[in-house]
């Protein structure tokens, strides 16, 4: 049962990620730079979360992180696309890419971590 749900969270998140990709196109890699920083934050927010309630399957939070978040996200268009703004002699472009994936990516993170634990710490007092 869990590959099937591994599949079907993954077809999922490329199918968001595709239509993503499809409504924001721009010189600048925008929609994948939106892509992975909110995929930071869901993979963050979700793991944490999910695995905070009780009695819910772990082996579901991996197909969800994996799966979903894990077809959603996409490194590999990120090195490519920053590798095309190099090849362009865009470097200001590029650097900005770069570091604002990194640092965008870290920080929904922590963003993600810290909203999970006030969500949990609510549903908890009551």
């Amino acid at each position: 049962m869990y590959y099937v749900f591994l599949v079907i969270f993954g077809v999922l998140g490329a199918l968001l990620r595709y239509s993503i990709g499809l409504m924001i196109q721009t010189d600048f890699p925008l929609a994948t730079l939106l892509i992975n920083v909110a995929g930071c934050f869901l993979l963050a927010f979700l793991t944490q979360f999910l695995n905070g309630i009780p009695n819910f399957p772990k082996k579901l939070v991996s197909a969800i992180g994996t799966g979903f978040v894990g077809s959603f996200t996409t490194f590999s268009t990120f090195a490519l696309e920053s590798a095309e703004l190099l090849n362009l002699s865009d470097y200001i472009g590029a650097a900005s890419y770069i570091l604002t994936s990194l640092i965008g990516g870290l920080l929904a993170c922590v963003l993600g971590y810290r909203s999970s634990e006030i969500l949990l710490a609510t549903g908890k007092g009551n």
